[in-house]
């Protein structure tokens, strides 16, 4: 009786192979990305490396690795001065204020210009609305100088002067200044944003607004049923970013827009705006370095935190 042989089967292939095969099937990408990815790894990486400093005392005799270690003494000096619960409540409340107005307005701008059909004036618009984001926030400062300037400035000279009111000192009185930073932040930043959130929309399929449109729904609830619900993921993603860096302040806006006046200090005064004024005085490093520790630490427990109640909720929005 003649004996049937089994069919020879190939090898299985192993998971470091195919692991390998897939590298190599995105090589020109890889390639591609590898400048970012370095970059990335000096700018972000590499200074971690420096996360000691902050539980040092520097000395600049002695070098980075022979200063004697100071424990959690450059935390406490955070939390030393008369200012220290000041400027954290600042920082917290312009960053959640900045949070939920430019969300709000970026959402509104993306939907508008959504709605310009004409490609040369729809380029034009998305151009215009990004424009501030690029802009330095040194020029930033002197053009808000120019529109709060105490004597020749356009609020005082041709806003409140024609209206028969007595200038105002914009930069000596403290109280005007929320509102400033506030419109100053929206102006530089919404437009990036909205360019974002415009990009989301333009990938909803357009059979759900024709079939709205037959069920008689008219632009407001195809925003409020159709669009924002849509782009939920996106701004979702969005805010889970923002929230990281709630802890940090835009150096460059309370310190460049408010012309650094100390008769600011009382609502402009933030946690970056003080350490730089610490070490101006001090020359402490070691302070820096803990301020920028306790930031990151604060954001990354943000993030995850808020990241996870996200997941309880709607797990596919989730940023992880």
């Amino acid at each position: 009786m003649a004996v049937v042989e089994a069919p020879r089967t190939l090898a299985p292939v192993t998971r470091a192979k195919k692991k390998r095969a897939g590298l190599w099937k995105y090589r020109a990408l890889i390639v591609l990305a590898l400048p970012g990815i370095v970059l990335m790894f000096i700018n972000n990486y590499l200074p971690m490396f420096g996360i000691f400093l902050a539980f040092k005392d520097l000395n600049y005799t002695d070098g980075i690795w022979g200063s004697r270690w100071n424990g959690l003494d450059n935390f406490k000096f955070l939390f030393a001065s008369n200012d220290a619960w000041l400027i954290i409540k600042n920082t917290l409340l312009y960053n959640v204020s900045f949070l939920v107005l430019n969300t709000a307005l970026a959402v509104l701008l993306a939907i508008l210009l959504n709605e310009v059909k004409n490609k040369i004036a729809s380029k034009f618009f998305q151009s215009t609305v990004i424009i501030p984001n690029f802009i330095s926030m040194v020029i930033v400062g002197y053009v808000v100088y120019g529109f709060l300037n105490p004597e020749l400035g356009f609020a005082n000279k041709f806003i409140l002067e024609p209206l028969g009111r007595e200038p105002i000192n914009w930069y000596a009185e403290a109280q005007h200044w929320p509102w400033i930073l506030t419109v100053v932040n929206a102006w530089k930043n919404v437009g990036y944003s909205a360019v974002v959130y415009l990009a989301a929309i333009v990938g909803i399929d357009s059979e759900y607004y024709e079939a709205a449109v037959i069920d008689g729904a008219g632009r407001w609830k195809q925003m409020t049923k159709i669009t924002i619900p849509l782009i939920s993921p996106v701004i979702i993603i969005m805010t889970l970013l923002a929230i990281g860096r709630i802890f940090n302040a835009d150096f460059g806006l309370f310190y460049q827009a408010t012309m650094a006046s100390g008769m600011l200090k009382e609502t402009t005064d933030v946690i970056d705006t003080y350490v730089y004024n610490a070490l101006m005085v001090t020359g402490d490093t070691g302070l820096a370095s803990s301020a920028g520790l306790l930031q990151s630490v604060v954001g990354f427990v943000l993030v995850l935190s808020v990241n996870l109640i996200v997941r309880r909720f709607s797990r596919e929005n989730a940023l992880f």
